[in-house]
């Protein structure tokens, strides 16, 4: 008997344990996150990894621009491309996203949403999710021009343009394109399907932009002393430093993985994975393909392979494929950045020609590989998208081209007539560029009291200082 009643009270106890564990987790069950929870989770944090690394552009701006200019300047384009990154983010907040995102007036500009004041919709990734993915990339359209216009502008003019165009210029032209609601977003007032202007990460709607930008700011502000003989002719000065060149080519291209794969905005589904799978692809294409197209480019003109039209290469291949790199298979993300190569060659020479200074070749990379990767969409879609249509060579006739070329003409004009306005209001008032004797100096002692490099230049190292690096 005492066996059979342990038993009964062991088979009760455990009945009852069971019961409870069985409670508890229909409990822990519906407590835990929905799949439409997890699938919101994953699409931010996916944002927020992408915007990471396209932050990190900044950095490789930072190396490209120091190593391709004087070694007496490296200092002002190390901490022109820190503040333009802080003048970013606090215009992109203020004002920026609002006409970026906010409601649309007329399909021009936005109305609201200043101050990132909107609360997130259920269901959907947070607003500052998007916000912080977005400010990266206005940072990378502001930044661009520090290359153009490097080695003789003004500290306090670069902070003021980089904060107008942050502000102003380039979140316009995203409520064109991106913000769902732009005049641009769809062809011919058509509000059916979204078969117009495609630009998917910005081909045009940055980098074009920071080229138009680095154009206009390089034709006001003038040559560099000495680029110019007194015959016309163009004379090298080579950068001080191809080691940093190359590695913020590297660096730029591993953030090129943020800034097109990102660009997708979501990765919590199979449709998404395959999509991003491929920009990721694409992107990597295009730019070994530019790498190459510039490489054989320069050895056949110049005899001897060089290693800096090379790196602008890489960097035109990953611009022109910018526009595109959703919609191209992995041929054409090829096709498009080999050509890229090339232009990146010919446009630095035609820049010289018409005695235009640009010393990182930010306006063969941004702005002219920005256009082609742009037009090239019309040409080579075939994974139609969000585009509704696909290229001409694969049968869509000329409606996207049409639709791509009227972007980059309505884009181009509005950058080059506001950038104008800018500049030469800033020229008017505290000055756009430096004194002979400063840029002569160098923008490290005349701009900010120091040098980069104090054991080479001979510079105090340390101790008191007086003159032009008193403190």
């Amino acid at each position: 008997m005492k066996l059979a009643w342990r038993t009964k009270i062991g088979l009760g106890l455990g009945f009852g344990l069971g019961l409870w564990l069985v409670g508890t987790g229909r409990a822990f069950a519906q407590e835990g996150p929905t799949t439409a929870e997890l699938a919101v989770a994953m699409n931010t944090f996916f944002l927020i990894v992408a915007a990471a690394l396209v932050f990190f552009m900044q950095a490789g701006f930072a190396m490209l621009t120091a190593g391709l200019t004087r070694s007496k300047n490296t200092t002002n384009i190390l901490f022109k491309n820190l503040m333009d990154f802080v003048m970013c983010s606090i215009a992109f907040w203020a004002v920026g996203w609002g006409i970026a995102y906010g409601t649309s007036a007329g399909g021009f500009i936005g109305t609201d949403q200043f101050f990132l004041s909107p609360v997130t919709a259920e269901g959907e990734v947070p607003v500052m999710a998007s916000w912080f993915f977005q400010v990266v990339f206005a940072g990378t359209a502001a930044t661009i021009v520090a290359g153009a216009m490097a080695e003789r502008t003004k500290f306090a003019a670069y902070l003021i343009y980089s904060f107008i165009i942050s502000l102003f210029i380039y979140p316009v032209v995203v409520h064109w394109v991106w913000s769902g609601a732009g005049w641009l977003n769809t062809y011919s007032g058509s509000t059916e399907g979204n078969w117009g202007f495609t630009d998917f990460a910005g081909s045009t709607v940055v980098h074009s932009v920071g080229g138009w930008a680095s154009l206009v700011g390089a034709m006001i502000l003038g040559p560099r002393l000495g680029r110019f003989g007194p015959d016309g002719k163009p004379r090298v000065i080579p950068g001080h430093n191809m080691s940093l060149a190359a590695l913020g080519t590297f660096i730029l291209w591993l953030g090129w993985f943020g800034f097109n794969p990102g660009s997708q905005l979501a990765i919590a589904s199979q449709a998404n994975a395959d999509a991003v799978a491929l920009v990721a692809v694409t992107t990597n294409l295009a730019a070994a393909a530019g790498a190459l197209g510039a490489l054989f480019t320069a050895w056949l003109r110049y005899g001897k392979p060089d290693l800096g039209q090379t790196l602008n290469g890489v960097l035109g291949g990953l611009v022109a494929i910018t526009a595109g790199c959703a919609y191209v298979d992995p041929l054409s993300s090829i096709i498009i950045g080999f050509i890229a190569g090339p232009i990146v060659v010919f446009s630095a020479e035609l820049l010289e020609k018409l005695k235009i200074d640009d010393p990182v070749g930010a306006v063969p990379v941004h702005l002219v590989n920005g256009i082609w990767g742009t037009l090239a969409v019309g040409l080579f879609a075939s994974v139609p998208g969000n585009t509704g249509t696909t290229g001409l060579f694969y049968g869509g006739g000329l409606t996207l081209l049409i639709s791509q070329f009227v972007g980059v003409v309505a884009i181009g004009l509005w950058t080059v007539a506001t950038a104008a306005l800018m500049f030469f209001a800033i020229k008017a008032t505290i000055g756009l560029r430096v004194s002979k004797a400063e840029e002569e100096a160098g923008l490290d002692i005349g701009e900010h009291g120091m040098v980069a490099y104090p054991d080479l230049s001979g510079a105090p190292a340390g101790g008191e200082v007086s003159g032009a690096l008193a403190r």
